[in-house]
């Protein structure tokens, strides 16, 4: 019998392995239609999707590891980390998914509301905290929608060798800004920007992609910290707010 693994838990979702199958188990059905649509629509390698019942969908594994984790260095080539920014190229160049992502209104509006929450209940310094919202500013500003994955972190594109084997994890994707897939790949990881910004291809605004690491980072740790995570963790959400002082 294959052993069950609990790759992620927590109150809003869980993910099982069990031998080359993946179950995601999500009580919001529109959270999972949206992965399973994004997933059809991407033009880069996706999971294989063998079956759905809700509350479960049922994965294939992918070939190959994790490009990276959080917190951890890297051991994946320059050149994965550059075939990774190819890879969001060609996912940010596809026609649009057709629902929207979150408006720079929005993201201020919440952005507020977590500093407040950050300072008042006193899990962050006001100084930490006020210097990045002062860099985050740089994100909020109009961009050019794309189809965007909407939660490229590191952990969820997979590579052998130099080459992509696919990328998991496609709840958030919608129409969004470029920089900020870009930004989440890169969180924690600044010393690999390089490698992905040449894989990528053309021109980007590195202080825009900053400011998306300092505004990800805020937004992040209440979510943390209520689904008993560790934003302190070394090489983590605190230590990357921490990088802008």
């Amino acid at each position: 019998m294959e052993e069950v693994e609990v790759v992620v838990a927590h109150h809003e979702r869980a993910t099982l392995r069990v031998g080359d199958v993946f179950l995601k188990i999500d009580p919001d059905r529109a959270r999972t239609g949206v992965e399973v649509e994004a997933m059809a629509m991407a033009p880069i390698p996706t999971p294989e999707v063998l079956w759905r019942k809700p509350p479960v969908l049922a994965l294939a594994a992918l070939p190959g590891t994790a490009l990276g984790r959080l917190g951890e260095p890297s051991t994946a080539s320059a050149a994965a980390w550059a075939a990774a920014g190819a890879a969001a190229r060609v996912l940010h160049d596809a026609p649009l998914p057709p629902w929207p992502g979150r408006s720079s209104d929005e993201l201020a509006s919440l952005l507020d509301g977590e500093c407040e929450w950050l300072v008042t209940n006193g899990v962050l310094p006001a100084d930490l905290v006020t210097r990045n919202r002062r860099v985050a500013e740089a994100a909020l500003r109009p961009w050019t929608p794309v189809f965007t994955h909407g939660d490229l972190q590191v952990s969820h594109v997979f590579v052998d060798g130099d080459e992509i084997t696919g990328v998991i994890d496609w709840s958030e994707a919608a129409q969004g800004d470029a920089l900020y897939d870009l930004a989440v790949l890169t969180l924690g990881h600044e010393e690999h920007l390089g490698d992905v910004v040449a894989g990528y291809g053309t021109h980007v605004d590195l202080d825009v992609i900053r400011a998306w690491w300092s505004l990800r980072s805020l937004l992040a740790i209440r979510w943390l910290i209520e689904n008993g995570f560790d934003p302190y963790s070394p090489g983590c959400e605190v230590d990357v707010l921490r990088s802008r002082m």
